[in-house]
């Protein structure tokens, strides 16, 4: 990527960041893939988690886990327990795939589960888990995993 393309990539997350906290991201899915794609995708595996208030607007979107090409250490405790310091109502779930494919592993699917038992047992709402590829987003709800 060119030093013109960086900016103008920077540019458009801070857009899409400014539109998404003043609007509702669930009722723009086209508006939350656009989100996820600009934010998640890249050559080593990373995981995001979008906090949300009442109305599922962003309070943070926050990076909790980089990892490797295939890769990244996500422990549940520890969305649930950002999740419950900044007075989040519920959560979107996001990371990439490098390789291109965002199919779900089978670690995928077991991390998921264990954030949706916990968010249940504390009255969260756990949205979705999106995993973002080359050029493909793939929702878990979507697909029936959640």
């Amino acid at each position: 990527m060119t030093p013109q393309e960086e900016t103008i990539v920077l540019e458009a997350r801070d857009i899409l960041g400014r539109y998404l906290s003043q609007n509702p991201v669930i009722s723009s899915w086209q508006a939350l893939m656009d989100y996820c794609a600009l934010t998640v995708r890249g050559p080593i595996e990373r995981f995001h988690v979008l906090y949300l208030d009442r109305k599922n607007r962003i309070i943070a979107d926050e990076l909790l886990s980089t990892g490797t090409v295939d890769h990244v250490p996500v422990y549940p405790r520890e969305v649930i327990k950002r999740a419950l310091m900044l007075n989040a109502s519920a959560l979107i779930l996001i990371h990439n795939h490098p390789s291109g494919d965002p199919m779900p592993s089978d670690a995928d699917l077991s991390m998921t589960k264990e954030i949706q038992k916990g968010c249940k047992y504390l009255g969260l709402t756990l949205h979705d888990h999106i995993i973002v590829g080359a050029g493909t987003e793939l929702s878990l709800r979507a697909l029936g995993k959640l």
